[in-house]
């Protein structure tokens, strides 16, 4: 660290306080005290120090229910607490560590193990620091790309949509007298003007909230109003079969959101059997319960298709924005909204191939979302 790490000595003893204060600030620490638990909070609260030494044994709050109290907190979680006792059992070391303390210092006190000891949770605390701000960093810069390819991509596709706008704007100037050939024009202006629109309601959508709004849902129902909405905003009529085990499973999403992502992913699995493709397109959703680390359960969703699958060149660049292997303008933004849609509610959209040929598209959506409140709709 740049700066001197503060550190708190909790103890009700001023002597043991005295003698550690001594032993840190030798070592260009600055040492702070408290002689209660009370104390200790508000210190805690109003200094925020990198490191806490705290007596477990202390009247009316012991250093237990202290530690307790920082773990309840956002602000404080993070500060190590390595707790000072005269306590020896296994079970009482156990004890503190089971309520947040990083260490266990044994009185009567080494004062060379304790600078020891201090010394490595703060190299801790300081790689922790590092991590958080490269990840933070990190953030930052795949934000600003996504931005760049954003950007980059609405350039080039309302550049090639506005040439056509004028294109046959030019030509019904030229051809006002023939009726027919101006009509034909105007619907070809209609049409990249749709792009247009379409573009920037997708770019709206990329805009959804971090923490939209639940509300219960039925699984059933959700699927049918994502198949309903793939039809109607693509005017098709292709198939969708479901398989559902889980019948009339329902849990905590948001319903807008967790339609706009299927009917997404359904329409990238339609065009993936191409402009050249005759007959029936099959398309499937297979639904199951998985289970992934941290016991979190997840409802995941399995969109099927036979088509082409995923095309090598863009294989790794897939969810970026105006990455497609169609050749029209005005497209390619689908997979990004879906994945983050999706990301806004804790869940994950990813591609596979399909055995036999295709892709698998599989979502990922949370079950339990204990943070956000959610209503019966």
């Amino acid at each position: 660290m740049s700066a001197a790490p503060t550190i708190l000595i909790v103890d009700d003893q001023p002597i043991n306080v005295q003698l550690l204060k001594r032993k840190l600030e030798r070592e260009h620490m600055r040492v702070i005290a408290a002689y209660n638990g009370i104390e200790a909070l508000e210190t805690v609260r109003k200094e925020k120090p990198d490191l806490i030494l705290l007596d477990v044994m202390m009247p009316d709050m012991d250093g237990i229910e202290v530690c307790q109290r920082l773990q309840s907190s956002d602000d404080t979680r993070s500060i190590p607490v390595i707790f000072v006792t005269a306590r020896t059992s296994k079970e009482g070391k156990i004890e503190g560590l089971n309520v947040g303390a990083v260490d266990y210092i044994t009185k009567p006190i080494d004062l060379d193990e304790t600078l020891a000891r201090v010394q490595t949770q703060l190299r801790f605390v300081a790689i922790n620091r590092e991590m958080i701000d490269l990840q933070r960093r990190l953030v930052d810069a795949r934000r600003a790309s996504t931005i760049g390819a954003v950007t980059q991509g609405i350039a080039h596709n309302l550049n090639n949509l506005l040439g056509v706008v004028m294109g046959h704007l030019d030509l019904i100037k030229a051809y006002y007298d023939n009726p027919e050939q101006v009509k034909k024009n105007v619907q070809h202006v209609e049409d990249a003007v749709g792009r247009i629109v379409s573009i920037i309601k997708q770019l709206s959508l990329l805009l959804v909230k971090t923490n939209p709004p639940l509300a219960k849902g039925s699984l059933p129902n959700l699927l049918a109003g994502s198949i309903k909405r793939f039809h109607v905003e693509n005017a098709l009529s292709a198939p969708v079969t479901i398989d559902n085990p889980l019948g009339d499973f329902a849990f905590d999403t948001n319903y807008e959101i967790f339609e706009e992502v299927v009917s997404k992913v359904l329409i990238n699995a339609y065009e993936s059997y191409g402009t050249d493709f005759g007959g029936p397109r099959p398309i499937s959703i297979h639904t199951e319960i998985v289970e992934k680390p941290g016991n979190r359960r997840f409802l995941q969703l399995r969109i099927e298709d036979q088509g082409h699958g995923i095309d090598s060149e863009i294989r790794d660049r897939v969810f970026e924005p105006f990455i497609s292997s169609k050749n029209t303008v005005g497209v390619g933004m689908g997979l990004t909204i879906a994945r983050h849609s999706l990301r806004n509610l804790d869940g994950e959209v990813t591609l596979t191939d399909r055995d036999g040929g295709g892709t698998i598209a599989t979502l990922l959506h949370p079950i339990e979302q204990k943070s956000r409140k959610s209503s019966d709709a």
